[in-house]
C-alpha cells in the first residue's frame, strides 16, 4: 500500500508546489482533481488534451517528486435532472477519462449521481424509505430509466479508452450510498463499476467499514482515508440524519474528522488489515475535510497517523511456519 493525498485541499498552491510539499511529508501518491466538485486547479483536461507536451510535462513533474498519480477525480452528478448541469458533469467525466488514457491511468473517481423523481424534475431526489409507495416508484424510475442506462453507456466509453475502474464513492445523497447499492449497480452494469471506499460516509450511517470491505472485496478500486465522528448526545436526540450546515459542529449529529479524531488506531488498523485480506494494495488517499483543523494541521496529523497504520511492505511468506 502507498500513502496518498487528494490534492484538492492544496488548490491554493500550484501543482509543483503541492507535489513538493507532499513529497517532503512522505506522501507517495497523489489524486488529482480534474472537474466536477473537486475542480480543475491542478489539471484542466480541456486544456491538457489540446497540448501533448503539457501532458508529458505533467507526467515528468509527478515523477520529479518520486510520486505516482493514484487516480483522477471528477466527482459529480451526471444524471442531474437539469440537463445543462448533468451535461457539464458528464463532459467533465468524459474529458477526465480521455486524460486518464493519455496518462496511462485506469482509475477515475466520481459519484453515481442521483436523478429527480420524474423527467420533469428540477432537483435530485434521494429516497431513504420505501413507504408511502410513491418512494418505491421513484426508485424504479431512477434506477431502471436513468441510472442503469446512463452507466451502461458511460462504461462503454470508459472501457474504450482504457479506464476499467470507475470508482464510485458511496455517498448519501446519491443513488449509490452503501454496500448494497454499489453492488446493485455493479451487477447491472459490469465490473468496471467499483468503489472509492471512504469510511467517513459509512461510519455515520451505522455501517461497519470492515464488514463492508469483506462484502465488496475485489470491487474496491480506490480508498479515501477520511474519518467522521458521531456525536452521541445530538444523535441520541435527533438520530443521524442531519441537514444542519457542516460548520455548526457543536449541534450536528456527526462531523467529518481527520483520521484518528473519529476512531482510534485499532479501528483503522482493522480497516487496513481487512483491505489487505481482500487483496487491495493501492493508495490510501487522505481526503481532509475536518472543519475544526486547518489544511496544514489536519493533513500533517493524518499523515503521521497513517504512517503507523498502513501496511507498506509485501509479506515474504509465513516465515515462522
Amino acid at each position: 500500500m502507498k500513502l496518498g493525498v487528494l490534492a484538492v485541499l492544496l488548490a491554493n498552491k500550484g501543482l509543483e508546489d503541492a507535489l513538493k510539499y507532499l513529497s517532503e511529508l512522505g506522501v507517495q501518491t497523489v489524486e488529482i482533481g480534474t472537474g466536477g466538485y473537486p475542480g480543475k486547479a491542478h489539471a484542466n483536461p480541456s486544456e491538457l488534451l489540446r497540448d501533448p507536451k503539457a501532458i508529458n510535462d505533467l507526467k515528468e513533474l509527478v515523477a520529479k517528486y518520486n510520486m505516482e498519480i493514484s487516480a483522477l477525480s471528477c466527482h459529480g452528478n451526471p444524471v442531474h435532472p437539469q440537463k445543462e448541469i448533468a451535461e457539464k458533469f458528464h463532459k467533465d467525466f468524459e474529458e477526465t477519462v480521455l486524460l486518464a488514457e493519455k496518462l496511462g491511468i485506469s482509475r477515475v473517481i466520481t459519484f453515481s449521481g442521483c436523478p429527480g423523481d420524474s423527467p420533469n424534475s428540477q432537483y435530485p431526489n434521494w429516497v431513504t424509505c420505501p413507504w408511502p409507495e410513491d418512494f418505491t416508484k421513484i426508485l424504479e424510475y431512477q434506477w431502471n430509466e436513468v441510472l442503469i442506462p446512463y452507466w451502461k453507456e458511460t462504461v462503454k466509453f470508459a472501457r474504450a479508452h482504457g479506464v476499467d475502474k470507475i470508482c464510485l464513492e458511496m455517498h448519501p445523497g446519491f443513488c449509490v450510498y452503501n454496500t448494497e447499492s454499489l453492488l446493485k449497480l455493479r451487477a447491472a452494469v459490469g465490473d468496471e463499476i467499483g468503489a472509492n471506499f471512504d469510511p467517513s460516509h459509512l461510519f455515520w450511517q451505522g455501517i461497519d467499514p470492515v464488514a463492508s470491505i469483506r462484502k465488496l472485496g475485489k470491487a474496491i478500486y480506490h480508498f479515501h482515508a477520511k474519518d467522521s465522528k458521531v456525536d452521541e448526545i445530538n444523535t441520541a436526540i435527533n438520530g443521524v440524519l442531519d441537514t444542519k450546515h457542516y460548520g455548526d459542529e457543536i449541534n450536528r449529529s456527526w462531523v467529518f474528522r481527520t483520521v484518528g479524531y473519529g476512531h482510534d488506531y485499532m479501528v483503522w488498523k482493522d480497516i487496513i488489515s481487512n483491505l489487505k485480506m481482500v487483496g487491495y494494495d493501492g493508495a490510501i488517499s487522505i481526503e481532509h475535510e475536518d472543519s475544526l483543523m486547518s489544511v496544514n494541521d489536519g493533513l500533517k496529523k493524518a499523515i503521521s497517523f497513517l504512517k503507523e497504520v498502513i501496511i507498506f511492505e509485501e509479506t515474504s511468506g509465513m516465515w515462522w511456519a
